[in-house]
Order: structure tokens, then C-alpha cells, then sequence
């Protein structure tokens, strides 16, 4: 996605006050979740933000961008023409009735799961999932997933033989290549375990 390269490009760029270096971050967490964290915690090694700082930048982008999916379901249900379109479906009704029952399990899954997640949270406003359920689910998960990534690549750029290996550039690619493996990995056993696709 050439704006999430061009935010990225412009973030590593000499003198980008601290403030900026937030918003950018906050900013590429809406395109490209997974390289926002990366690219936090880069900075974050190259001392360009504090650690808490950077934390807070993709914490505060993630978070937003899920709670925005779910108040733009709201306001589609609003839309008399989709209502009427999904409610017509058995599937639709039964769908309504697991996210109802099973709000924070689901929630948290579909946290994990590529490609789920916008489809999921949105729906998740359009069928009246809860809000306070919705809410402790997308923070739990979001707080464990940043924390866990985030962590992981910090410690590992900040390591001495990497800090001083010209090939340290390396950090984001080769980050951004693990976390779609591990993505496919959690895709592959937890709908697997979770879900049966005959239903």
C-alpha cells in the first residue's frame, strides 16, 4: 500500500518531532496494523520515541481503528436497505445469536485473524453486540498482540550484535514476514479447533 510506505518513509526521516512520530504511528496503524507495530518498535530502538511513547502510539491506532469498525456498523444498521438484506438470511439471525452468546470469545478471535477483523467488528455494531463486552475484548486482545510483538521486536533490536550488524535494516521486512507466518499459523488452528466450516 504506497501511503502506509510513504508514512513509514516519512517516520524514519531526521527530525520528526515526537508528536508527529505519534500520529504517523497512530495514522499507519489504520492501513497496515502489523507494520506500525514493527515500525514502533524500531524507533522506538533507534531512540527516536521512548518506549511508553511508542507503546501508547499503536496501542491508541489500533484500538481507535477497532472502535471505529464497530461504530460504523452502528450507523449502517441505521441504513433501512441493509437491515432489511442481512435479517432476511437465516444465517444472518443465527450469526447475531453467537456473537450475543459468545461476544468476548469471538471478539477475541477474530482479533487474531487476518481479514476477519473488519468484517467482524463492523458486524459486531451492526448486530448490538454489547458495547462494554466489545470494548474489554478489543482491548484485552489488542493489549496482548502489541505487547507480545511489540516486545519481541524491541528486544531484539535492541540486542548489541544486531545494533551493530549493517544488515540491522533487515528488522522490518523480516518482522513483517514472521508476524503473516505466525498470522497464518493462529488462522490455520484456532479456525480449525474453533469452527466447524460444514456449519
Amino acid at each position: 500500500m504506497e501511503i502506509a510506505t510513504t508514512i513509514e518513509a516519512w517516520l524514519f526521516q531526521d527530525n520528526v518531532p515526537v508528536t508527529m512520530l505519534f500520529v504517523g504511528i497512530v495514522l499507519l496503524s489504520y492501513l497496515l496494523e502489523d507494520l506500525a507495530i514493527v515500525t514502533a518498535a524500531t524507533l522506538a530502538v533507534q531512540d527516536q520515541m521512548s518506549t511508553s511513547l511508542a507503546l501508547m502510539a499503536i496501542f491508541v491506532g489500533i484500538s481507535s481503528g477497532d472502535l471505529g469498525l464497530y461504530w460504523l456498523g452502528k450507523a449502517a444498521k441505521k441504513v433501512r436497505f441493509l437491515r432489511y438484506r442481512l435479517f432476511r438470511y437465516q444465517r444472518a439471525r443465527s450469526l447475531q445469536r453467537k456473537l450475543h452468546q459468545q461476544a468476548f470469545m469471538t471478539i477475541f478471535i477474530v482479533r487474531f485473524i487476518p481479514g476477519l477483523r473488519t468484517i467482524g467488528f463492523t458486524l459486531s455494531g451492526f448486530l448490538d453486540v454489547p458495547k462494554a463486552r466489545f470494548f474489554i475484548a478489543v482491548l484485552t486482545a489488542t493489549s496482548l498482540w502489541t505487547g507480545l510483538v511489540f516486545g519481541s521486536f524491541f528486544q531484539l533490536g535492541s540486542m548489541q550484535w544486531f545494533q551493530d550488524n549493517p544488515m540491522s535494516w533487515l528488522l522490518i521486512p523480516v518482522g513483517l514476514g514472521l508476524m503473516l507466518l505466525l498470522n497464518k499459523l493462529i488462522t490455520k488452528t484456532w479456525l480449525r479447533n474453533s469452527y466447524d466450516p460444514a456449519r
